[in-house]
């Protein structure tokens, strides 16, 4: 994966998956290999209502 997509359900499904498969350690690994800005990336699902949970490495919903 070159990119990361720009719809942001899209982009949480992609995220997601990589973290969750074990491709990346971390969410700033992932960012770093893929060239993306973690705060920007944050900042894009926390507008759709998630947020990033390192212990669980995925983005979940806000309660």
């Amino acid at each position: 994966m070159d990119h990361l997509p720009r719809d942001p359900f899209m982009l949480l499904s992609a995220v997601n998956m990589l973290l969750r498969d074990g491709e990346y350690d971390s969410l700033s690994d992932l960012c770093s290999a893929l060239d993306a800005d973690e705060d920007d990336l944050c900042l894009t699902l926390a507008r759709e209502g998630y947020a990033y949970v390192p212990d669980q490495r995925q983005f979940r919903p806000l309660s």
